[in-house]
């Protein structure tokens, strides 16, 4: 990149890699912004998408020279899916990459051990966008962060509660966001009844939003979330739920030893078990040894020909209701 010094800037190819979704399209758009500023992209873009592109030809798109400006974008969606033969051309072609063009690729996932990654990584410390998504726990504040850029307030519950519905993919999220936004009228916090209202879900229940139902002991959104859980058999259920018991247990016994961090019985990252501390209170002593007890038998009955759902359902019921 030579004319210029916004161009001298540039680096040959940028990768965008993560499962945020919308940080990779706004690292894209960013990208995309900041070359139409230097010259017109209308004649100088080629998009591609690595399911169903050559690598020779996204070579030799990157080889062409630009038309009345002096940068030219190539965008690859979907690098991670390129055939290998593909990918080693644009290794081949970053190892003396043109001066007048910019390499864009996104990426769901590449691992950092294959050699398109390193090609890239190789261009310097910014050539690689990060855009992995926030932890499970973490998304709905990230919501709460992204509702405020559709000028709404979400309160707690009802971010929540749109991650509960949708599901974690931030394209998807900032899209019903748009919705509400739309919707809602006022200035208070847009709750959790509204969103409900407004937002159809989407997303199957995932079996730790299950578990920390159960965890928290609460019947009733244990058997509504049980209603949406289609693809999780109750095999699978009773077995994590088994393992949160004995988590359970271990946090009554850290905090009956003091001293002693949950995470650190349970040799788990502090951040997993947070809220392990709170849900062990729900149940006494001899209520979770009960269950784990009761767990077994069951897990039993099911194996030994009992309706797996009908178990499941029943010692569930007997183990949460108070």
């Amino acid at each position: 990149m030579s004319n210029g010094s916004e161009q001298n800037q540039l680096l040959a190819a940028y990768l965008a890699v993560g499962e945020d979704a919308l940080k990779r399209e706004a690292v894209i758009a960013r990208l995309r912004k900041r070359l139409s500023a230097l010259g017109d992209l209308s004649f100088n873009a080629d998009d591609f998408d690595g399911e169903t592109a050559a690598g020779a030809d996204i070579a030799a798109a990157c080889n062409t020279m630009p038309f009345a400006s002096p940068v030219r974008l190539v965008y690859v969606r979907n690098a991670e899916k390129l055939k290998k033969a593909d990918s080693e051309e644009l290794v081949s072609y970053l190892a003396a990459p043109s001066e007048s063009t910019v390499l864009a690729l996104e990426a769901e996932k590449l691992a950092k051990n294959t050699r398109l990654y390193k090609a890239v990584a190789g261009l310097g410390p910014k050539a690689v966008i990060d855009c992995t998504p926030p932890k499970s726990w973490e998304m709905p504040k990230r919501v709460r962060a992204m509702a405020t850029g559709h000028g709404i307030v979400l309160t707690e519950g009802a971010a929540g509660a749109l991650v509960e519905l949708v599901g974690e993919n931030t394209v998807h999220l900032d899209s019903e966001l748009k919705k509400i936004a739309l919707a809602h009228s006022g200035t208070d916090a847009v709750g959790e009844r509204e969103v409900r209202s407004l937002v159809a879900r989407t997303s199957e229940v995932k079996p730790w939003d299950f578990t920390a139902s159960f965890a928290e002991r609460n019947l009733a959104k244990c058997l509504a979330l049980l209603s949406q859980m289609e693809s999780t058999s109750a095999h699978a259920l009773i077995a994590m739920c088994a393992t949160r018991i004995r988590e359970l247990m271990a946090a009554q016994s850290a905090a009956r030893r003091g001293g002693t961090s949950v995470g650190q019985l349970l040799h788990l990252p502090d951040w997993r078990v947070k809220s392990h501390g709170a849900w062990a209170r729900n149940f006494s002593p001899s209520e979770l040894r009960a269950a784990l007890v009761s767990s077994r038998d069951a897990e039993r009955a099911m194996k030994s020909g009992a309706d797996p759902d009908e178990v499941f359902y029943g010692w569930l019921v007997d183990t949460l209701r108070r």
